[in-house]
């Protein structure tokens, strides 16, 4: 033993680790599929050919021996609903990698259009759905269904465009509807200096969980509502953070 342990590296350790891990993960699979049931008739299959392998069964050994050199191309044949299913779960898995990366890519022309919009004081009020479907809270939409873009997005605010007016709603990462009207919040206690379309931003996020953008035409000021509540005066960098926060995407900065 000691002179075992004085061979041993943490190489070795990584190594019986990923064994484990490797043995671990085929006895799962033989548990949750019908592996174990099949392991079971090998298992006796095997314990027959050794049996005629002792008695000196020469024919009985020489089929064992066939049926072995196609047990591989058997097994794949058997599980192949299995194996399918695991291919489609690593297939989603870097899938989810893409969204992340999609997700990120959205966020950047978001924050790119509001700052043009903001320096030029364009009013503009975007909604980004989450969870919860807005199909049945927003009104008088206009169907879009684009992928985002800067240009597309300032382009419907720009004004007396027949779009302007209105909430921009985004899902995943098209514009899907336009012109929007949202339900204005209840809250009485809200100051008198917010305009249509704080209060538009601030009522879309007490009734859902998306989150609503808001640049004002009167100020430039970006400003950010969810759970009902509004951040103001936030700078393209802040609001990029909220965002990336929100939408649960993780980055580091330069």
């Amino acid at each position: 033993m000691t002179e075992i342990l004085q061979i041993f590296t943490i190489r070795d350790l990584f190594d019986i680790l990923a064994v484990a891990l490797f043995i671990y993960g085929i006895i799962y699979f033989l548990v949750v599929t019908r592996g174990l049931q099949i392991l079971q008739g090998l298992m006796l299959i095997g314990l027959f050919w050794l049996l005629a392998e002792v008695l000196q069964f020469n024919t009985l050994s020489w089929i064992f021996e066939k049926l072995w050199t196609v047990g591989l191309f058997s097994i794949v044949v058997i599980f192949q609903p299995e194996i399918r299913k695991a291919l489609a779960r690593i297939s989603e898995q870097t899938k989810m990698l893409r969204i992340f990366t999609s997700e990120e890519m959205l966020i950047d022309k978001i924050v790119r259009a509001c700052r043009f919009m903001s320096d030029r004081q364009i009013g503009a009020l975007i909604v980004i759905e989450r969870n919860t479907s807005l199909d049945n809270i927003v009104e008088g939409c206009v169907n879009i269904d684009a992928q985002v873009t800067v240009e597309l997005l300032i382009t419907i605010f720009y004004p007396m465009t027949p779009l302007h007016d209105g909430a921009v709603v985004i899902r995943n990462d098209r514009v899907v509807y336009a012109s929007c009207v949202l339900p204005l919040s209840r809250h009485v206690e809200l100051p008198k200096k917010y305009g249509t379309r704080h209060r538009a931003a601030i009522g879309i996020t007490e009734e859902s969980d998306a989150i609503a953008i808001v640049v004002s035409e009167e100020t430039g000021e970006i400003s950010v509502a969810k759970d009902g509540n509004l951040e103001r005066n936030l700078d393209p960098e802040i609001l990029r953070d909220i965002l990336m926060k929100e939408l649960g995407v993780k980055y580091e900065k330069d």
